[in-house]
């Protein structure tokens, strides 16, 4: 073997001599495991220098007949609510009812009918007092007037409103007979409301103006 090998081979063994030193001089709480975890030292081992805490004592809690619970606290609002609420309640039994409104006027009854009436072919218009029961002739009509109620008297816009009957009645000419009288209308006539209950004729047209306190003359 040359000198070169020598002194390798004297490299390599003191490399391995030292190795084996460290191994040995190293602590074996911090030697590694198999996978390569190192393991701490045990619990009841600590290091020098360093002061040791104990946890505190355990205490045990009072007896139960020794624990006072508080009772719940009553909303302030709503306390003030109920005492409210209270005067408010004896105040409105306390105050009487309104009144109740008068009923309204009953309707005065009139003993005669003002009715106005139209003939379309002759464009010619005529008013006249209708006594209440007593029929009254207007051309071909004949008009009953059954009654005759105001109501509002002394307002601004006083209302009437009669119930007549009305028949179609030919008057009988020289040489030929009348047909027999035909009823052409029948209710409530209103003087606000003309149109509401209209009399339905191809000749003639009628409406309510008022009610007459007096009765007309005969």
């Amino acid at each position: 073997m040359t000198g070169r090998g020598w002194r390798v081979l004297g490299l390599g063994a003191a490399i391995a001599v030292l190795a084996a030193v460290v191994v040995v001089a190293q602590p074996s709480g911090n030697q590694t495991g198999a996978g390569g975890e190192t393991s701490a030292p045990p619990p009841s081992e600590t290091p020098p220098g360093v002061p040791v805490i104990s946890p505190p004592p355990e205490t045990t809690p009072p007896a139960a007949a020794n624990v006072v619970t508080s009772a719940p606290v009553e909303n302030p609002r709503e306390a003030r609510g109920a005492t409210n609420a209270a005067p408010a309640k004896e105040e409105a039994a306390a105050t009487p009812p309104p009144p109740p409104p008068p009923p309204p006027p009953k309707p005065v009854r009139s003993p005669a009918a003002i009715i106005q009436a139209l003939d379309k072919v002759t464009a010619e218009t005529m008013r006249f007092a209708a006594p209440v029961g007593r029929p009254i002739r207007y051309k071909n009509l004949v008009f009953m007037v059954k009654a005759c109620e105001s109501t509002g008297l002394g307002g601004p816009s006083p209302q009437a409103s009669a119930y007549m009957v009305i028949d179609n009645a030919p008057l009988p000419s020289e040489g030929v007979t009348p047909p027999p009288p035909k009823q052409v209308f029948k209710g409530w006539m209103f003087s606000s409301t003309p149109e509401l209950n209209p009399l339905q004729h191809p000749v003639y047209d009628a409406w309510l103006i008022a009610c007459m306190a007096a009765p007309p003359p005969a």
